[in-house]
């Protein structure tokens, strides 16, 4: 399985979102809470080109926010991306 960094706000709905999809899918990701991490808020800002969150990140490669993640899985290419196989005869 790929490697998932995201970026979140602990109080932000669309983090909460995007983290329930990706544990449904199994997928173990780094969170970065950047509330009060200027730092790594400004690492975030500097990596997607973006201030929103959630930001998320596959093999180091910026996807998007939540709605993206979410179009991604409605699109069937989530799975592709994070080299998760469905069972077989599904």
């Amino acid at each position: 399985m790929k490697s998932v960094e995201i970026y979140t706000k602990n109080h932000c709905p669309y983090c909460w979102r995007a983290k329930e999809l990706l544990r449904i899918k199994g997928v173990l990701f780094q969170e970065y809470d950047i509330a009060n991490d200027r730092p790594r808020a400004k690492e975030m800002a500097e990596r997607s080109g973006r201030e929103t969150v959630p930001e998320i990140f596959i093999e180091g490669k910026f996807i998007g926010g939540c709605d993206e993640l979410f179009e991604l899985d409605e699109q069937d290419l989530l799975n592709r991306l994070l080299e998760i196989r469905k069972p077989a005869g599904e």
